[in-house]
């Protein structure tokens, strides 16, 4: 089923959604024909912790942030290995992997959400390809707080692609995907800003990676090779 959604403003591909029953992938695109610009990472003096500092690479990376217990790790290790994990431990610094295809090579970097790691979220943005914003869909409570960081990363580069994952659709009380759109105030993340949100989760006791899950790492395998 597709879609045009009102209020959103039409740039090059038209701003639209798309509903795939079952991955629940909701997308909007804000795209402008110009490209993103390169930027040159500089090796400065730092003050953050080692638990951090370990992670610095020369390679692009795609940056999976948002806040503690939203389900980074699960879906980080479903991107990464394709199968599911059965027990996951809090990040307590980062994790950090390589994906190869036949088409690109993917270095995702997850760091963790606690209040005191979030602090060094934005020393990362200058070498991000894509950033990748997990939410817990299931806990209101914590949607301000999301939203507040997640704005506060984006307005730093208004052009880095931003893929939202709304995590555990599958929990009773999860909300949607349009009341999380408003809840994060999604519509004010820049007209030149390719944006994608897609409802996800992660059965630890499952057997199959979800369809959602892996249109997740489709769309950002193909955000990197536009992005070389």
């Amino acid at each position: 089923m597709r879609w045009i959604m009102p209020g959103f403003r039409e740039i090059g591909l038209v701003g639209a959604g798309f509903a795939v029953t079952g991955g629940v992938v909701y997308a909007i695109w804000n795209y402008v024909t110009s490209t993103r610009k390169q930027q040159t990472a500089t090796d400065e003096p730092s003050d953050e912790p080692n638990l951090v500092r370990e992670v610095k690479s020369a390679n692009k990376q795609i940056l999976v942030l948002g806040l503690d217990g939203a389900g980074k790790t699960s879906i980080l290790h479903c991107l990464a290995t394709g199968t599911m994990k059965r027990k996951v431990s809090p990040t307590e610094g980062f994790n950090a992997v390589c994906i190869n295809t036949e088409d690109v090579q993917m270095e995702f970097l997850e760091i963790g959400g606690s209040g005191t790691l979030r602090t060094y979220w934005h020393m990362y943005l200058k070498k991000a390809q894509v950033l990748v914003y997990v939410v817990d869909s299931a806990d209101p409570s914590r949607f301000p707080a999301a939203k507040k960081h997640l704005h506060q990363l984006i307005k730093e580069d208004a052009q880095l692609p931003l893929v939202v994952l709304l995590n555990k659709q599958d929990l009773e009380g999860a909300c949607g995907i349009t009341e999380l759109h408003d809840a994060l105030s999604l519509s004010e993340v820049g007209d030149e800003r390719k944006l994608f949100i897609i409802g996800t989760h992660v059965k630890l006791n499952g057997s199959e990676v979800p369809s959602s899950v892996q249109d997740a790492r489709e769309l950002i395998t193909q955000l990197v090779a536009e992005n070389r």
